[in-house]
């Protein structure tokens, strides 16, 4: 391999060249040189090119004719470029050698041994070696061997070529002639390319026929052809441009352009009082927007001289002629249809009573944002807990504060069991979930709910990393200590099992508690997306888990995933499922609500757009057909909803309420709403501190 790169008279060559025929006795020996002839450094390599440089021009180039001279008696060697290439001695690669610069070695060879270094001839030694040795100029250093290489007569043959431009070989001949490697009959070009004359054409004697038969046929009538219909002679003088041109044309129907207003009254140089208005309204104009300002004022003048020229004459000319080039007009065919009848029919809200409709009671005491409220199965009792770190436990029908629990840590969600022998309490606080004794029900209510509730020792699931099961010492109930802050705790409604859900659980998201065996299970474990609440079915071994965007559906009894809904939403707040089990609310962050029926498909069947702010909770009712909705907006939002027996029935959704009176505060506004078990009541927790009762 050669390179040559001559220019402002510098040389720079490097060749890798097969020594067989000098080492024909040992091939893989590596010949070294001894450290007076070892390779100068790149500076004493510049200086030397340029002694070389220096020299005379007819010195390289006798030097290389006489090359030529003595390779012209010999015949060109034919030799295989895989035996004339040699291996480099070093092994390196692509490595730069810049790496080994301050190394004492710059590689290895095939063995693995280190190349060393030679020692570097300085200025006036390799000045001495040039004037002694007449070949010195040939020879140049091979920095990746670190070697010098001498060039033959045959490779300053093959650099001059190059120089030239010519071919690197001289056996090749670049312009040999040209072989036809194929050959076929009449291969020849005619003599002339021109077309045929136009008499050496012979009609078709059976096309003749067919042109007499048809000639025949129109001359007998059997082939008739459509006359072009005459335009009428008479047409009315003043009649619409439109019928007529619709009577014309057969496809698309001409539509003329509207024609500007006629001017009335107003636009009169001596209008009547009533047309020219006072300054006062000049002035309203122009705080109006543009578009809704009148575009002419009338004014009044004594005389038709004295009416100045129209300044948007030419404006209003120029946009008239913009509308007839531009604006595409189509032709639309009204329906006489009374609005009235396009909206759906609903029932009146009067026939829908009872609903609640006005604020009852207030239940004041908390210090701190109420979070969560949730009614006893029997309606009597309401349990609230709040960020102040306190649970209450309120009597319903008086708003006496019956119980306090100091917990100590924000309270983020409260539910009572659903048993009514079982007045248990859960509460999720931090990242412990709190089950307490509320000291309701008779003496042998009392004595089951201790011993449900007696925890001898810390215990826990076989996987030690769940929950742990303590003893909570101060309020006599049982402390579970979880990993992560939880978030939501919810009741199967046997009253023995209950979720916790960690939305940065990851693995341990949703979680599945038994009380009767003090045992924790974690059957979600590969569950997708970020967990937001999770509840049971209320009939059926049925499962729902929320995530962020999709509501997935699991069989408790087969441990599958046996649905999944797509809520097209941002991001989902809250879920609750109607006591028949078939439909579903769901409430998002962006103010809209998602009723899904399950039997019909797995998107909504309705998409309610209600609140202007993130929902915080949805709920139904046990009994009534009511569904409501709590609101960041302190708003909270009742509806009607009616699920019919009937399959081939839709469910009918009618808007009641809009409940009002909670204050808005910087931690929001109605943080949670809950329905009375028994009655068309509504509960409402907003972060102004207060619970609010709503009664029909």
């Amino acid at each position: 391999m050669a390179k040559l790169k001559i220019r402002d008279k510098k040389v720079k060559i490097a060749i890798t060249k097969d020594k067989k025929k000098k080492d024909k006795a040992d091939p893989e020996a590596v010949p070294e040189l001894p450290a007076e002839y070892s390779s100068p450094t790149r500076d004493e390599e510049h200086s030397d090119s340029r002694d070389v440089s220096q020299s005379s021009d007819s010195e390289l180039s006798c030097e290389i004719n006489e090359v030529e001279g003595n390779d012209l008696h010999h015949p060109a060697e034919e030799s295989d470029s895989s035996e004339d290439e040699v291996a480099p001695r070093n092994t390196i690669g692509d490595v730069p050698l810049e790496w080994y610069k301050d190394e004492e070695h710059i590689g290895y060879d095939i063995a693995g041994r280190k190349i060393k270094k030679h020692a570097r001839k300085d200025k006036i030694e390799s000045f001495l070696a040039g004037v002694d040795d007449s070949k010195n100029w040939r020879k140049i250093y091979d920095e990746y061997n670190d070697e010098e290489v001498e060039l033959t007569k045959k490779e300053m043959k093959l650099i001059k070529r190059l120089l030239q431009g010519s071919t690197p070989h001289t056996e090749v001949d670049p312009y040999a002639p040209y072989v036809d490697w194929f050959d076929w009959e009449d291969k020849g070009h005619p003599l002339s390319n021109a077309p045929e004359p136009k008499r050496r054409f012979i009609p078709s004697k059976w096309e003749h026929k067919k042109v007499v038969k048809y000639i025949r046929a129109i001359r007998k009538g059997w082939i008739k052809f459509e006359k072009p219909e005459e335009e009428p002679r008479h047409y009315l003088l003043w009649g619409d441009d439109s019928t007529s041109a619709e009577s014309k044309r057969q496809g698309l129907k001409y539509i003329p352009a509207p024609k500007p207003k006629l001017a009335g009254h107003e636009e009169s140089y001596n209008p009547s009082l009533e047309y020219i208005p006072t300054q006062e309204e000049i002035n309203s104009y122009q705080l109006m927007y543009e578009e809704d300002r009148p575009k002419f004022i009338p004014k009044r003048y004594e005389s038709l001289r004295n009416v100045p020229a129209y300044e948007n004459a030419l404006k209003e000319g120029f946009d008239r002629c913009l509308d007839l080039y531009l604006c595409p007009r189509t032709r639309k065919k009204r329906i006489n249809i009374d609005p009235e009848s396009l909206k759906p029919k609903l029932p009146s809200r009067k026939d829908l009573k009872p609903y609640p409709s006005k604020c009852y009671l207030e239940y004041l005491g908390h210090s701190g944002p109420v979070k969560s409220v949730s009614v006893e199965i029997s309606g009597q009792w309401l349990a609230s807990g709040s960020t102040d770190g306190t649970i209450r436990l309120w009597e319903v029908e008086t708003g006496r504060c019956l119980k306090v629990w100091e917990v100590g840590q924000p309270v983020n969600h409260v539910a009572w069991n659903p048993l009514p022998q079982l007045p248990i309490l859960a509460a999720s606080a931090g990242h412990d979930v709190l089950l307490l004794d509320t000291g309701l029900g008779d003496a042998e209510e009392q004595h089951r709910i201790t011993e449900l509730l007696h925890v001898e020792e810390s215990a826990s699931t076989d996987d030690r990393d769940l929950v742990s099961w303590a003893r909570e010492e101060m309020y006599g109930g049982i402390r579970l200590k979880h990993t992560k802050a939880v978030a939501n705790v919810e009741w199967h409604r046997k009253g023995d099992y209950f979720t916790t859900v960690m939305p940065k659980g990851d693995t341990k998201a949703v979680l599945l508690h038994q009380l009767s065996k003090k045992q924790t299970h974690n059957p979600f474990k590969k569950l997708r997306g970020l967990a937001v609440s999770a509840v049971f079915h209320p009939t059926r071994s049925i499962f729902f888990i929320s995530t962020k965007n999709h509501i997935r559906i699991y069989d408790l009894l087969k441990s599958k995933l046996i649905n999944k809904l797509e809520t097209g939403l941002q991001e989902v707040s809250s879920v609750a499922v109607h006591p028949g089990g078939d439909n579903l609310i769901v409430g998002s962050k962006e103010g809209k609500m998602c009723w899904f029926d399950m039997d019909l498909s797995s998107r909504p069947y309705k998409i309610l757009k209600t609140h202007p702010k993130d929902i915080t909770n949805v709920a139904f009712h046990r009994s009534y057909p009511l569904f409501a909705s709590s609101s960041e907006d302190c708003t909270a939002y009742v509806f009607h909803g009616m699920v019919y027996s009937d399959l081939n029935q839709n469910p009918l959704i009618v808007p009641l309420e809009i409940l009002r009176g909670h204050a808005s505060s910087k931690y929001g506004g109605v943080l949670d709403c809950k329905f009375h078990p028994r009655q068309p009541w509504l509960f409402t927790a907003g972060a102004d501190s207060v619970i609010k009762l709503y009664c029909h």
